[in-house]
């Protein structure tokens, strides 16, 4: 049987004393793999692998401009974005360490291939698009809002263990 929590039964007993948001968009910035929400023209959900670039407090990431991730998100306009950020080191690759998260909603602009802002974003994305679709892809600019929602961030590897202690919650700054 299905049960559905609500947003604040979610959120309860989140914290933020883990994190901030400075130290959410470094990891954020150190990143450039990301799963994205998005939902289909007829109302599906979907997620998508992606790799981005954080220029300021936004996301860019490139993509075809008839791609499915193109057309859904410029009829919404909404995303979910969840970040895995590796934690271990070289641990990590003998023992099943999982990732720590970073989650959020957020706004979505699509700028279309060619048009001026999409240019303009070209020259900062650099190496994220290789050289032969720079011309050809549109860019989906991420907005954060709210908060975001981490798990395992600014805690130790033993406190992950814990739930209640591995969950935190940052206002996007």
């Amino acid at each position: 049987m299905a049960t559905r929590t609500s947003h604040a039964e979610a959120s309860a007993g989140a914290r933020s004393e883990g994190s901030t948001g400075e130290q959410v968009w470094r990891a954020l910035a150190k990143e450039s793999f990301a799963v994205l929400g998005h939902v289909t023209l007829t109302g599906e959900p979907r997620s998508s692998g992606v790799v981005y670039k954080t220029v300021g407090r936004r996301l860019y990431v490139a993509v075809a401009p008839d791609s499915w991730k193109a057309r859904h998100v410029m009829a919404n306009g909404k995303v979910a974005v969840t970040v895995p950020v590796r934690r271990g080191g070289i641990l990590s690759l003998v023992l099943p360490i999982p990732p720590a998260t970073i989650s959020f909603h957020g706004t979505a602009i699509v700028h279309p291939a060619g048009s001026l802002q999409a240019r303009k974003l070209l020259k900062e994305l650099g190496s994220l698009i290789p050289a032969e679709r720079r011309a050809s892809a549109s860019i989906i600019e991420i907005v954060p809002e709210r908060a975001f929602l981490t798990y395992g961030l600014g805690v130790s590897l033993m406190k992950m263990r814990d739930p209640t202690a591995a969950r935190g919650r940052v206002p996007v700054t």
